[in-house]
């Protein structure tokens, strides 16, 4: 059995976060041992899934109310919206010949209820096990206690903090690589495979998030600090450097989302998802993401400049005469893109001033 699916999850993992009223429920019923198996959200096939209980006539729906109508054997129905108990002490039938991983009778029962209904299952230990799962069409995830689920996002984000930093490297190493023309695959590979794991580990944090629910607001803030930026950078690396410069396909993002976490770090496996050659193939960048730095600089601008010059070398070490030359340009842009491709230079006599300890 898989966890829930980022798309399906999102909703009912907000309203099962901890401080909400369903959630309150949850622990008040963990609390006082009863256990219990809940429907969120009735309907034809549900209907057909049920025996005996008893319907409630709009019964708003309250952690107090739901703890208490726990206390009898049977199972909760909730309406579509979580807002009214429907039924209760029901005698839910499912197909018993649907395979199950589970043991206990509730939790068996509620992963064959949520094959066959469409709707997420709240199953909740008696006295002695503590333990509440969800599942959904054929998913289950276990609700963690919220000093569990902020541990695991603080990890979560130092791990990101980490790795956004190495991106940094990466990309200074690959700016420095470029004015000396010197570029290979690996590390336009390097660069993007950090990118994608930077983006699945703040996904990973953000689904931790949204299980805290408001307790994780400021976990959300700090990741969303860390992960701005690096889509763009991404993009702009692929486009630089792509046999073909994509325009309205897929972005690298797509094309990476069939390799697996654990392949992200093989630099080789990441270079063959991208289309690019093998990983010490020399390779020039068309300067988009260089341009893309210039401030107030136009796209249609940007363009003509790429089209001119063809590859990042021949435009940083162009004159002003001929920058000037190019459609939309004009001489005080001349001027300032000059100044802008001197700056660069200088980074990578920097660079190798450092590596060399001489100029």
């Amino acid at each position: 059995m898989t966890l829930l699916a980022p798309q399906d999850q999102i909703e009912i993992l907000r309203r099962l976060a901890p401080g909400t009223e369903l959630r309150n429920a949850v622990d008040l019923i963990l609390r006082q041992g009863t256990g219990a198996l809940v429907i969120l959200g009735n309907g034809a096939a549900v209907e057909s899934m049920c025996s005996g209980g008893f319907f409630l006539d709009a019964a708003e729906f309250t952690a107090q109310r739901l703890a208490e109508l726990a206390k009898m054997d049977g199972g909760i129905v909730l309406d579509e919206d979580n807002e009214f108990i429907v039924r209760a002490n029901v005698h839910f039938i499912p197909d018993p010949t649907l395979a199950t991983d589970e043991t206990g009778t509730r939790f068996r029962t509620a992963e064959r209820l949520s094959q066959q209904t469409d709707r997420p299952i709240l199953a909740i230990s008696e006295e002695g096990r503590s333990i509440a799962v969800v599942y959904w069409n054929g998913t289950r995830r276990e609700l963690r206690p919220p000093q569990v689920l902020e541990a695991e996002a603080n990890q979560r984000l130092i791990s990101l903090e980490r790795l956004r930093r190495r991106l940094q490297e990466a990309e200074d190493r690959l700016t420095r690589s470029e004015v000396d023309d010197v570029v290979i695959v690996r590390d336009v590979s390097l660069l993007l495979l950090r990118a994608a794991l930077v983006r699945r580990l703040y996904a990973d944090v953000e689904r931790t998030v949204i299980e805290l629910g408001g307790e994780g607001q400021l976990i959300s803030l700090q990741a969303a600090d860390l992960i701005e930026g690096v889509n763009d950078l991404a993009e702009t690396v692929y486009q630089d450097y792509s046999k073909r410069r994509p325009r309205n396909g897929k972005s690298v993002f797509d094309r990476l989302q069939s390799v697996p976490t654990e392949d992200l770090y093989v630099a080789s496996r990441v270079a063959a998802a991208i289309g690019m050659d093998p990983l010490d193939a020399a390779v020039r960048p068309r300067g988009i993401r260089a341009l893309s730095r210039v401030p107030r600089l136009p796209d249609a601008v940007k363009d003509a400049l790429i089209s001119h010059f063809k590859d990042f070398q021949r435009m940083m070490h162009a004159p002003v005469a001929d920058l000037d030359k190019v459609e939309g340009v004009g001489a005080a842009r001349a001027e300032q893109l000059r100044s802008y491709f001197d700056r660069l230079l200088e980074v990578g006599m920097a660079w190798r001033f450092e590596d060399d300890g001489r100029l």
